[in-house]
């Protein structure tokens, strides 16, 4: 029997957009009939996962597991999260159910190991992803070598996602933030690029970037698929 998936969305609504969009086109479906059924519940008022961590911002997780428990009602199968960040708080969230959750922590790490053996990732995500560790523990378990954004490189990435994306400008606005950190990161060793914050894939594009990347949104929706019974598309 095929399953279904629960996105719990709203953080950022763009972003929650774009993992839908990516388990539709990722998907391999002939007609309408073929596709996943898919419920979304784009809260985008709860509050930001990065101030949570960093700095006694307001907790994120009643307003999550609201969106936890209406997933539920709606009968899914598995949940997601299209927000890196945001997967500080999965193991809470887990234990609150027994839907599983599916990582896009671990999807990415194992792609990674997949496309790029031997090879070095830098990790580009917010402060409050990388003050957690999230993706060191991913990669540290996959056997991934990898690198981080400097603290200069973490405050223009933090102006691409917040100040850019999310803000709704456009490419030309966040240009320079981007292309910098990605050009410093492969001068020091970077063979490619995770785009740790559900905001970069989007910027990435925007800005038609050339360098090799894991887009953690596509490997998550990867994985859902695969969880509910379905083939991946070949792309």
């Amino acid at each position: 029997m095929k399953k279904s998936i629960g996105i719990l969305g709203g953080m950022g609504p763009l972003a929650t957009a774009d993992l839908f969009r990516k388990i539709v086109l990722l998907t391999d479906a002939a007609r309408d009939n073929d596709h996943i059924r898919v419920y979304i519940d784009d809260n985008a008022s709860i509050p930001d996962r990065t101030a949570a961590i960093l700095s006694g911002g307001a907790d994120p997780l009643p307003a999550m597991t609201d969106s936890l428990r209406k997933l539920e009602a709606c009968g899914a199968d598995c949940i997601i999260m299209p927000c890196n960040t945001a997967h500080y708080f999965l193991p809470r969230l887990q234990a609150l159910t027994e839907i599983p959750f599916l990582s896009m922590l671990e999807a990415t790490a194992e792609a990674c190991a997949a496309r790029f053996p031997g090879g070095t990732a830098a990790v580009l995500a917010t402060k409050g992803t990388l003050s957690a560790g999230l993706y060191q523990a991913a990669l540290e378990k996959a056997g991934v070598p990898f690198l981080l954004p400097s603290e200069t490189e973490q405050d223009a990435l933090m102006r691409v996602i917040y100040d850019g994306v999310k803000a709704g400008k456009g490419p030309e606005d966040y240009r320079t933030d981007m292309e910098s950190v990605v050009e410093t990161l492969a001068a020091r060793g970077a063979g490619y690029f995770i785009l740790g914050c559900t905001e970069l894939p989007l910027a990435a594009q925007a800005l038609a970037l050339p360098q090799a990347a894991v887009d953690p949104t596509a490997e998550l929706a990867k994985a859902a698929i695969r969880f509910c019974g379905y083939s991946v598309k070949n792309m």
